[in-house]
């Protein structure tokens, strides 16, 4: 058995909670002996306190009395966990900021915020100060940080990963996580944790033209460079995610914040009366709106996610690869205004509330502008096809440091 020795790591950028710094070594082999990584403060580890990124949250549990199933298996596979990282509010947020804990810093883009939920692990990857981190993605906290902070994520299929000992936000879209700063290591971990099932062949390249026009216009060079390596190899087209007109990935978005809200209100409603915790006035003004959404406005939501599943499922099949942005803009600068934050979020929503309402998996492949700043293009594949699609990202990203098309 593993014993907790407190030996962290050095954190000079707010990666790591305060009441998480501390040591599990792994098994002394296995396929991941010699990696070092770090937790979402979302994830139980036996005899801590899992925080959820707020502090009354901290106050009103109690120590873990058991270890998340995929930290067991990755300490099992012999990686060393140096620590719990820092996450938004109770996930509540894909902007990176914390109210109570502060913002870790981007070390790839410094000055600029490093998108979350999950900020800690992004920033601890992005610094290397370990050399993956377990996170979480409900509405885009592992894809957007990935494209935040130039690293790998991968939002996984929804229910192929345990999220057993893990505090939730919204169940239903709720999945468990990884980022990596290599290529190598983020594959790795996917042998460890996904079903050697997890694997499609996939034969068809998809560039739905309305996700790319969420996105701001320096990310147009990026993907069409990821869909033409992919046309070297698959057949491949144009097309729109929805024929229901211009507006159609707004009504997306508002049916994902409208059911996940909802839903995300239920799963907390007791504990926040109860114990009247204090939140940043981004994230209260979520749980304030979550809080007046009624169930007529939830089942009309939940109609419209199922027609959003047909129709995404009619396109991809089970042998099809989107190519989207990871996220609507760069990293925002830290002093961006609330107005200007909102505006990003709900562009940014609109391109992740796709992989969310239908449960599908999506790989951030890391790239970057012309001036070097971070950026993320994703590839989205049918349900189950996780482990293809890394395999499939990780080919990609090799052809384009090669220098394959530009």
């Amino acid at each position: 058995m593993n014993h907790p020795r407190f030996a962290p790591v050095p954190d000079g950028i707010g990666a790591f909670v305060p009441h998480g710094r501390f040591r599990i070594a792994g098994a002394a082999a296995g396929p991941l002996a010699g990696l070092a990584f770090g937790a979402k403060d979302l994830f139980d580890v036996a005899g801590h306190v899992t925080g959820a990124g707020n502090p009354d949250w901290l106050r009103t549990h109690a120590p873990a009395t058991a270890t998340s199933p995929l930290v067991t298996a990755l300490l099992n596979a012999g990686a060393t966990l140096v620590g719990k990282t820092l996450t938004d509010e109770i996930a509540y947020s894909i902007h990176g900021d914390n109210h109570h804990y502060g913002t870790p810093i981007n070390p790839a883009a410094p000055g600029r915020v490093p998108g979350g939920s999950s900020s800690g692990s992004a920033a601890a990857v992005a610094a290397r100060l370990c050399d993956f981190a377990l996170g979480t993605d409900t509405g885009g906290s592992t894809r957007v940080p990935a494209s935040y902070c130039g690293i790998w994520g991968l939002r996984t299929t929804h229910g192929l990963l345990s999220c057993e000992a893990m505090a939730p936000l919204s169940p239903s879209f709720d999945t468990a996580t990884w980022l990596a700063h290599e290529a190598g290591a983020f594959a790795r971990v996917g042998e460890v944790l996904l079903p050697q099932t997890a694997g499609r062949d996939l034969r068809r390249v998809l560039l739905p033209l309305d996700a790319l026009e969420q996105a701001d216009p320096v990310f147009q060079p990026a993907v069409q460079r990821v869909y033409q390596a992919l046309c070297a190899r698959m057949q491949g087209r144009h097309c729109r995610l929805s024929g229901d007109g211009p507006d159609a990935l707004e009504r997306w978005r508002r049916a994902y914040v409208v059911a996940s809200a909802h839903e995300a209100w239920q799963t907390h409603r007791d504990w926040i009366e109860r114990e009247t915790p204090r939140f940043g006035p981004a994230v209260q003004g979520r749980w304030d709106i979550a809080r007046a959404i009624d169930i007529q406005a939830e089942r009309q939501a939940r109609e419209r996610q199922q027609v959003v599943r047909r129709q995404v499922h009619a396109l991809l099949g089970d042998d099809a690869v989107a190519v989207i942005p990871s996220a609507a803009s760069v990293a925002p600068p830290l002093d961006a205004a609330p107005g200007e934050v909102d505006l990003v979020r709900a562009r940014t929503f609109r391109i992740t509330c796709i992989a969310g309402l239908c449960g599908l998996p999506q790989v951030s492949i890391p790239l970057a502008t012309p001036a070097g700043l971070p950026i993320g293009v994703s590839l989205l594949g049918p349900a189950g096809s996780d482990l293809s699609l890394i395999r499939l990202a990780a080919e990609v990203w090799r052809m384009l440091q090669q220098g394959a098309p530009h």
